[in-house]
């Protein structure tokens, strides 16, 4: 495991549209189809990395709460299965179905998708308004499996809570900090 920080993708710049199946399902869901009315948020996570186990379930919550205000949510994992096979889709699909997810978990296998939103780590968070241009970027919150910081989502919250209010979201932006994805090479 390496602790590895977010690339910081431009705010303002415009979502790297995608087709990519969700193992679950056997559907192919592209970004359009992912989005709420006024946004969305792409997650790049994994199965096994400890600082995406440590706030899942906060991701899920913060899902389950912003979904049904307008903000879609999608999961992408994008790392190399034959170095990490528990990234499998086979065991994503488990996960999914094990943790109720109420959004889709896709695949990237070729990885292109994780290079165009200059993905770096797990878990990565993006926020994209209605016309998909990145408004947020970054951590969740402060929680790390290391410190006893509370699993609460407050950053991502407060970027959402501003969109959809209509409010500026501040430029000054944490990085989150997890697992580096899995590279193949």
């Amino acid at each position: 495991m390496s602790l590895t920080p977010s690339n910081m993708f431009p705010l303002q710049a415009k979502a790297a549209n995608f087709s990519l199946p969700e193992p679950l399902t056997h559907r192919i869901l592209s970004l359009e189809q992912c989005r709420g009315e006024h946004g969305v948020v792409v997650i790049f996570m994994c199965n096994h990395c400890p600082f995406v186990i440590h706030v899942l379930d906060g991701i899920i919550q913060m899902a389950n709460d912003y979904m049904k205000r307008g903000i879609g949510f999608v999961a992408i994992s994008s790392n190399d299965i034959i170095t990490h096979p528990d990234d499998a889709p086979d065991k994503m699909s488990k996960l999914a179905e094990s943790k109720k997810f109420p959004f889709p978990y896709l695949y990237d296998e070729s990885q292109e998708i994780a290079k165009a939103y200059d993905a770096a780590c797990t878990p990565d968070f993006y926020l994209f308004d209605s016309d998909f241009l990145c408004v947020y970027r970054g951590r969740m919150d402060g929680a790390r499996p290391s410190n006893d910081v509370a699993v609460t989502g407050e950053d991502l919250r407060g970027a959402m809570d501003s969109l959809l209010r209509g409010v500026v979201i501040p430029e000054q932006q944490h990085p989150s900090m997890g697992c580096n994805i899995k590279w193949k090479v």
